[in-house]
């Protein structure tokens, strides 16, 4: 007769397996059910910063708060935008009217520590990395959701506590205060106006992208050329520009009213030919962080002589010779540095 009871040795292996499966499954802090906790409680958290920034973004820019616009912000259905305004009410964050949504006083000034974490975080990139421009909004939307308030602080002093991010919108000071934002928008100015650009609008991400490739920076110079119900033709550092209304929206600048404010285009290092000579002007603005820094250092201050030597093969570079030195730089560099042409005096009889 054969045995139908599990061998011993099998049934310890079951039970080990068993046991096993139970302690990966249910260890405190560490197991997968204590970190699908942690996951959500997460996701949660970052759901609630987003749309207690989105709310206060609403409120800053005097524009009604609705399920709609944070259901449209997140990314999310109708049902589930309704079920976290719910819990934020619940948390005492929100006040819920008819046709508007508020922000409590604790709601506020839990959205401006996130919104100060995101601004000083693009700073950051901005004056110290080599992070690409487009890139500063993104990365700030993640670590705006991981650096604490001392953290930020800590950046704050770091930076020489700023009172802008590197677009132009003012960051909450360490109790809460937020500066209003100046300017008007560029679509506003008449032809023939002159004008600093104050601030560029980073969201949608898609619009600010393409408002970087067309060239266009905080602190830059403008004037209106042509202006239309379809197009306003901006003159930006000496280079046509033409923008939709829609992309318009998005800049806001401050008028240059008096003549002698006006700063005179030169020409960029990019245009001097071989063997021509130059004097530095000035470094764009759009140059900024470690490569401004790296520029200066080599010799691209106001005043000193530069000469194109020769172009790179296939590299897309330039030799310069500056104090002394021989500099290769890319288009994307010497476009950015403003110069006035030398005479060479050997030339002359």
């Amino acid at each position: 007769m054969m045995e139908s009871a599990i061998h011993p040795l099998a049934a310890m292996l079951i039970t080990m397996l068993v046991l096993g499966s139970l302690t990966i499954f249910f260890y405190p802090e560490k197991g997968l059910l204590a970190r699908w906790k942690h996951n959500r409680k997460n996701t949660e958290r970052i759901l609630i910063e987003d749309a207690l920034k989105h709310i206060h973004h609403c409120e800053y820019n005097q524009v009604n708060c609705t399920l709609h616009s944070i259901a449209g912000h997140l990314s999310t259905s109708g049902d589930k935008a309704a079920r976290l305004t719910g819990r934020l009410h619940s948390l005492g964050l929100i006040q819920p009217g008819f046709d508007n949504i508020n922000l409590t006083a604790e709601g506020r000034s839990y959205a401006l520590r996130v919104i100060r974490v995101h601004r000083l975080w693009e700073r950051y990139l901005a004056d110290e990395t080599g992070v690409e421009e487009e890139h500063w909004h993104l990365h700030a939307e993640i670590k705006e959701h991981e650096v604490t308030l001392a953290e930020a602080n800590r950046l704050s002093e770091q930076l020489g506590h700023p009172l802008t991010d590197p677009h132009g919108d003012p960051i909450p000071s360490s109790t809460g205060e937020v500066a209003e934002r100046s300017g008007i928008p560029i679509g506003e100015l008449d032809s023939g106006a002159f004008a600093r650009i104050v601030h560029i609008e980073d969201e949608p991400q898609i619009i600010y992208s393409q408002l970087v490739a067309l060239g266009l920076y905080r602190g830059m110079q403008v004037r209106v050329l042509e202006k239309t119900n379809e197009k306003l033709v901006i003159e930006a550092d000496g280079n046509e520009r033409i923008l939709s209304p829609l992309f318009a929206n998005n800049i806001q600048v401050e008028p240059i009213r008096h003549k002698k404010e006006v700063q005179h285009h030169f020409a960029t290092l990019s245009s001097l030919k071989e063997g021509e000579k130059a004097s530095v002007v000035a470094v764009s603005r759009k140059i900024r962080g470690q490569q401004r820094r790296r520029l200066m250092d080599l010799g691209f201050v106001p005043g000193s002589e530069v000469t194109a030597m020769f172009k790179s093969a296939g590299e897309g570079l330039v030799a310069y010779q500056i104090r002394g030195a021989m500099i290769a730089l890319r288009r994307s560099q010497s476009d950015g540095i403003f110069i006035h042409p030398v005479e060479d005096e050997s030339n002359d009889s």
